[in-house]
């Protein structure tokens, strides 16, 4: 990270390290000469996966339809941070020397049990920059096949389909999430839903 030059880095200081995410406060000379701390967290890259399944590939017992239309993989589990549960889309970690479409297959795999045969990254950028030093890709994903399924030991999930055509509405249903959102409104501007 740069600082330009009418900004001086005076000190950078974490505060805490977790598991999860570092956090602490860069001691800035903002333009006008005054000083402030300007707090951040920061958190490993992420990637959020839009999965289209063909109808042939599922047969949801619950949904007389889903053979006569492609689908979405959606993820539904409860979020201790908030207390609420969500429809979302599968997404998780990139790890280190991993690309943002290798991520997003090795997680879609891990979530939800089916393996693309093809991904591409629609997007990366930073996530909430007023406090975050965290980037998060978009990745799409189809031509899926059944894989093996594993779990995290914090991952509760239930994996659902969602119609395609139906997909964003259901996913501005409260409650709602900045990542399912902005992931499938993305997909939608690249002519993929």
């Amino acid at each position: 990270m740069t600082v330009p030059d009418e900004w001086a880095l005076l000190e950078e200081h974490t505060e805490y390290e977790t598991g999860w995410y570092d956090g602490g406060y860069d001691l800035l000379e903002q333009p006008d000469g005054s000083e402030k701390r300007y707090y951040w967290a920061e958190l490993p890259s992420a990637v959020v996966v839009v999965a289209r399944i063909d109808a042939d590939v599922i047969a949801d017992a619950d949904d007389a339809d889903s053979a006569d239309s492609d689908r979405l993989l959606f993820v539904e589990q409860y979020r201790p941070t908030i207390r609420e549960t969500h429809l979302e889309l599968p997404a998780g970690i990139v790890e280190d020397g991993e690309s943002y479409t290798g991520a997003a297959a090795r997680e879609l795999e891990e979530e939800t049990g089916f393996r693309p045969t093809s991904t591409a990254l629609l997007q990366e950028y930073a996530v909430a920059t007023g406090v975050l030093r965290h980037d998060r890709g978009v990745v799409y994903a189809e031509g899926l096949e059944p894989g093996e399924r594993e779990l995290d030991n914090n991952e509760f999930l239930e994996v659902t389909t969602v119609p395609v055509d139906e997909a964003l509405e259901r996913a501005r249903e409260r409650p709602a999430n900045d990542s399912t959102l902005s992931a499938l409104l993305l997909a939608k501007e690249d002519g993929l839903l």
